[in-house]
């Protein structure tokens, strides 16, 4: 059955917490096969769902798309020459992935159907996050589409709302809520399963991480609960896209599979050994023995059997036998136990150029990280519907095709490498010291030089090392691991430390954690089970700790802590923090003063405006820690604050006969009166000074204009000064050299005597 048409349109209103989310369906794109608008505050996200043609693809041809517009903020992009919105920023493509990842599993298998999911972000409040409402607007258009799917799947975010106590965790919290939270936990979940987790925390404790996803799950329940209702009332009848099995046909390959796996058991199980280790199995040879045998034994009339048929046999029998070797014998394909982590070695300082490097190879997983430190305004711009910032922190991850062995594409980074990327990222931010600690841009670079298992965790490794060999002062060093889960659906599971590429493959789960000995920083879940309880959660984090922490000892055998000083190739970054009025006095009319500061010094330096702490942030770098000290030394003259008694050397810039002007800090002049210059009567102040003389000076008073007046003398001599001026009063004597000086150098704004005596007559 469809949705009713647009003049009826269908609205329902599903409670997440204590926020509204609003959906409404018939509204717009009528033509797709479901669509959904879902409001929450003035956020609102567009969810389409189209269901393509069939084609001839081994994976099922799925994409999910999240589009920010940027007039959803009311934003106009700040390129000159480009208006329109261009590639979708790493945070968009993350989302984008957080929604794959939920959705992808919930397919039937068989289906070639091409299927398009995109939300678009319309309207943005800046408060209420997009990501969320697009992740269940997507569980609930694949609902209520004629496309299979095992639903129903709802997802949240949670956030810590003070000390992590179970009954302070906040859904879908707000943006300005999550600022200074310990907790930032995605979490999507059918009726009865939690079935993917993302997560970045603060050191936060596994007993929290349990009882958030156990929260979750309650809730996430509900909301499936009203999802399911909406799709009885509206929903689509489904179709059916996965061709029929013909039974006579399942059966032959039934048995075929079973005669393989009783006379070939021995070999298959080589086969699975070898590829733990990474070696050839030579699968060609043994395909072409086993059809060549059944060939040879067919009697006239039966079906032929192919290599291709074989292949796939083969396959899902290597995949048994991992899981029977596991849960029945107790071993591993690689023949570790269940808790065991692979040799792992380290090395620091690889590369001799390098602002910092390391090597993390554990197993045949390898990941060479490269650290490089630069000036702060080298920090990536970030423009999307949040508008502009600037970010001081990037991590990137590259997995070229040599990595496992194989030859392929060479050029930009796939969804999996921004996302394996922004996981050691994540992982790695709460451990990075403030921008007024360090004031550095800093770039770390994954490259993984060979692959078997978690290269995401090995980066969180390798960056750690290299980041303290690059001097960064992290406050603790971070480990990462990925574990796996076995079940034979009947109670029976072995949970699995460090995974391998093989056993990630047939395992029911892939669960990565990272943090530091104090807490978790960052998770990442995907589960293909129905449901897990909290026994396995506890149990596998608890495992996870104790994997995480050999690990980390084992990195720490090369380098312990943070470097005091930086690599002699890195840049030298110094910050100074001013006043935001102080900003323009830096800068100076169409930038002359910074120019001039930039051409004296030989330094870079660069100003940013922190509005929230009105503030400015000057940042100064160079190879030459001489060029930042003098750089230094002339900002801070610039915005110094002067009080009466500071003494500086002074430059002469202007002579009057009344005084002399000069520049007793860059760009700042006080005059500095005759009757001030010396002790000894002076008429014309000529006779004393001439231009670019330097004399040392004291600010002898602030006007309230601000005007500066300075004195060459010292508290001595201007104390005697005054006691001679009051003995002169005291003895009538108006002629002697201080009272004349002052007649003529100090003009009274008093009406002369004699003339308003001759006014009176």
């Amino acid at each position: 059955m469809s949705y009713p048409s647009y003049e009826k349109q269908y609205h329902h209103d599903v409670m997440i917490g204590d926020k509204t989310i609003k959906f409404t369906i018939g509204k717009f794109s009528e033509q797709v096969d479901a669509a959904v608008l879902a409001q929450c505050g003035d956020t609102v996200v567009h969810t389409t769902v189209a269901l393509g043609r069939p084609v001839n693809l081994d994976y099922f041809p799925l994409s999910v798309e999240f589009e920010e517009k940027l007039y959803s903020s009311g934003i106009i992009k700040g390129s000159r020459w480009v208006k329109r919105e261009g590639r979708p920023t790493d945070d968009a493509i993350l989302r984008a992935r957080v929604i794959d990842r939920t959705m992808r599993p919930l397919f039937p298998e068989g289906i070639k159907n091409e299927v398009q999911i995109i939300n678009t972000v319309l309207s943005y409040d800046g408060e209420n996050e997009p990501d969320m409402i697009a992740l269940l607007a997507t569980g609930l258009a694949l609902q209520i589409s004629s496309i299979p799917f095992d639903g129903p799947v709802a997802g949240a975010r949670l956030a810590l709302a003070n000390d992590g106590a179970t009954e302070q965790f906040v859904f879908n919290p707000l943006k300005s809520e999550l600022k200074e939270n310990n907790l930032d936990l995605i979490v999507s979940a059918s009726k009865s399963s939690i079935v993917m987790v993302e997560a970045g925390a603060n050191e936060i404790e596994e007993s929290i991480v349990v009882d958030a996803l156990i929260k979750a799950q309650e809730e996430l329940s509900r909301v499936c609960d009203e999802i399911e209702k909406i799709a009885q009332e509206i929903g689509k009848e489904k179709a059916t896209l996965v061709e029929a099995i013909d039974p006579e046909e399942q059966a032959f390959v039934d048995q075929l599979k079973s005669a393989i796996n009783q006379e070939y058991g021995s070999e298959i199980h080589q086969v699975v050994i070898k590829r733990a280790h990474l070696e050839d199995p030579n699968l060609p040879e043994l395909v072409e023995s086993i059809v060549a045998k059944k060939m040879e034994n067919a009697q006239e009339g039966e079906r032929e059997i192919t290599a291709d048929l074989v292949n796939k046999l083969i396959f899902q029998l290597e995949k048994d036998e991992a899981r029977r070797m596991i849960l029945e014998d107790g071993q591993r394909p690689d023949g570790r136990k269940a808790d065991e982590i692979r040799q792992i070695w380290t090395e620091v300082d690889v590369l001799p150029r390098a602002h910092g490097s390391a090597m993390f190879k554990r197993g045949s997983t390898q990941a060479l990280t490269v650290v490089t430190l630069a000036d702060p305004s080298l920090g990536q711009t970030i423009e999307d519907i949040t508008g502009e910032r600037v970010q001081h922190y990037m991590h990137h991850y590259n997995m070229p095709p040599y990595a496992s062995g194989e030859a392929g594409r060479v050029g930009y980074p796939k969804r999996r490498e921004i996302g394996h990327g922004a996981l050691a990222e994540r992982a790695l931010r709460p451990m990075l010291p403030s921008q007024e600690d360090f004031p550095y841009a800093i770039r770390v670079v994954s490259e993984i030089m060979s692959s078997n298992g978690s290269t995401s965790q090995a980066s969180v490794c390798g960056s750690t090392l290299s980041l303290m060999a690059a001097g960064v002062p992290l406050k603790r060093p971070v480990s990462g691991i990925a574990m796996g889960l076995m079940t034979d659906g009947q109670g029976k599971y072995v949970i699995l430390s460090d995974i391998q590429g093989l056993e990630d493959h047939v395992g029911d789960m892939d669960f990565k954690v990272a943090g530091s000995e104090q807490g978790i920083t960052a998770i990442q879940m995907d589960i293909k089970l129905k449901g897990i309880d909290k026994d396995i959660l506890v149990k596998a984090l608890s495992q996870a700790k104790n994997g995480r922490m050999h690990i980390l000892q084992e990195m720490l055998k090369s380098i312990n802590q943070p470097r005091q000083q930086i690599s002699q190739f890195a840049p030298k970054v110094a910050q100074l923090v001013i006043p935001a009025d102080k900003i323009g006095s830096v800068i100076g009319s169409g930038g002359s003063v910074i120019k001039d500061i930039i051409e004296k010094t030989g330094a870079e330096v660069n100003v940013v405006e922190d509005k929230e702490k009105k503030q400015g942030i000057v940042n100064v770098s160079s190879p030459d820690q001489q060029a930042i000290d003098q750089a230094l030394k002339m900002i801070d003259s610039l915005v110094r604050e002067v009080a009466v008694g500071d003494e500086f050397l002074g430059k002469v810039t202007r002579v009057e006969s009344y005084g002399a002007f000069l520049e007793y800090l860059p760009g700042r002049e006080g005059l500095l009166h005759v009757s001030n210059m010396s002790t000894d009567f002076i008429r014309d102040a000529h006779d004393k000074v001439k231009l670019d003389d330097e004399l040392t000076v004291r600010i002898k008073e602030i006007g309230l204009d601000g005007k500066v007046a300075l004195t060459a003398l010292s508290p001595e001599q201007e104390a005697q000064q005054k006691q001679a001026r009051f003995n002169s009063g005291n003895n009538g004597n108006g002629g002697n050299r201080y009272a004349d000086r002052n007649r003529h150098h100090r003009p009274s704004n008093r009406p002369d005597y004699h003339s308003r005596k001759r006014s009176i007559d």
